[in-house]
C-alpha cells in the first residue's frame, strides 16, 4: 500500500503545485534540509514536505526532505495521531508480580 492509499491530500494540493514543488526544491538547492546534532542531511531531496501538517502550501511551510527523512517525519506524525485517537487508561497500572511491598516491622 502507498502512503497516497486512501488519503485525500494529492486532491487538496493547489493546482499550481509542480511549479511550488520545484521551487522548494531549487530554493533549498536540491538537498534534503534535516539536521541532526547540528549537521544538515547530505542525501539529495527528492520530496517536499510540509513543516506544519494542513492545507498551507506557501513556501515557508515547505522544505525540501530526502525519502528517508520525509517517511521517518511522516511515520513519527502518524504514530502520534493514532495515538492521540486512543481511549485513555483511567485503571492505575497493576503491580508487577515479581515485585513485592515491603511493610515495615511493627506497624
Amino acid at each position: 500500500m502507498t502512503a497516497w492509499a486512501g488519503s485525500d491530500r494529492r486532491r487538496r494540493l493547489p493546482a499550481n503545485w509542480p511549479a511550488l514543488r520545484r521551487l522548494v526544491l531549487e530554493r533549498d538547492g536540491h538537498r534534503c534540509t534535516w539536521t541532526e546534532h547540528g549537521q544538515r542531511c547530505p542525501q539529495p531531496a527528492t520530496d517536499v514536505d510540509h513543516i506544519w501538517p494542513g492545507d498551507d502550501h506557501s513556501p515557508a511551510n515547505l522544505r525540501s526532505l530526502c525519502r528517508g527523512h520525509h517517511q521517518a517525519k511522516s511515520s513519527a506524525e502518524g504514530g502520534r495521531a493514532a495515538s492521540a485517537k486512543r481511549p485513555k487508561r483511567n485503571r492505575e497500572p497493576e503491580p508487577h508480580p515479581g515485585v513485592t511491598t515491603r511493610v515495615p516491622r511493627g506497624e
